[in-house]
């Protein structure tokens, strides 16, 4: 792979260690994450528009309303529109109820706090915060927050392994690896200047094309020097990396259905 095959429109500019260089050109999202389907003000039209694209809904509703006609009532006006208020506002209950725990969850996963390289020295942040181009510290069973580059780890190899149970379902343990050129680079101590340009964010969780320059060498990185938002640190002591896709632009969050509408499947 070379850093030819990257063609600079295509391309995302990650200056290292250098947040506020990296996002001043392109807003790239920021580390907050929203699973939730609904807010405050678009649940009533957004979650009687799902409902109503039941058929025997629409039925029974033209049912309620041509018995308000007097000409065409059968029974009771009132009774025939209770029914439906009836299970419409009990399923409108329970998804409210469903994405109030949707809330709640995508609360708890942006207030998750991360070691961040904040003027030399690593510092507690939360996870909402983070940006693209900071340097970030992961620990043994740390849950890695954004897509990361790898820089070095507690192994003099640079070798460092991941559980991916979350991402692919597999609980074997997966090597990935940090550069040689990077390892002996101490961020408290030795300022860390570099460039990685790689692809724009995409889906494919087994593939990540990028080359970085730092020092003046052109160093190319693949699918084994990236983990992945989700992925938890395993048998390393600890592991440093540079944020490169962050909240919805990574892998894990491209490749969510988000939360889905429930239907029967006999249901016309």
């Amino acid at each position: 792979m070379s850093h030819r095959e990257i063609n600079d429109g295509d391309a995302r500019l990650v200056y290292v260690n250098d947040a506020i260089k990296t996002n001043e050109r392109f807003e790239f999202a920021g580390n907050s994450i929203r699973t939730a389907k609904y807010s405050v003000f678009s649940f009533l039209p957004r979650n009687l528009f799902e409902q109503f694209h039941r058929v025997a809904y629409i039925y029974f509703l033209i049912i309620a309303i041509l018995n308000q006609l007097p000409q065409l009532a059968v029974f009771g006006r009132g009774a025939s529109i209770l029914p439906l208020s009836f299970v419409l506002l009990v399923t409108a209950v329970k998804d409210a109820y469903e994405d109030w725990r949707r809330h709640r969850s995508d609360r708890i996963e942006n207030n998750r706090m991360s070691s961040v390289l904040v003027n030399d020295r690593f510092q507690q942040k939360k996870w909402k915060d983070i940006h693209v181009g900071e340097i970030i510290k992961f620990s043994a069973d740390d849950t890695i927050p954004c897509d990361t580059v790898l820089l070095s780890t507690s192994d003099p190899t640079g070798v460092a392994y991941i559980q991916t149970i979350n991402l692919d379902g597999e609980s074997n343990l997966k090597t990935r690896y940090a550069k040689q050129e990077t390892l002996s680079k101490i961020p408290e101590k030795d300022r860390i200047d570099g460039l990685i340009k790689c692809e724009k964010p995409n889906r494919n969780i087994y593939g990540f094309m990028a080359t970085m320059e730092i020092d003046g060498k052109h160093l190319s990185l693949g699918p084994s020097n990236i983990v992945l938002r989700g992925c938890v640190l395993k048998n390393t002591n600890w592991a440093v990396g540079v944020a490169v896709y962050c909240g919805r632009e990574t892998k894990a969050m491209l490749n969510s259905s988000g939360a889905p509408s429930k239907r029967s499947r006999y249901e016309p």
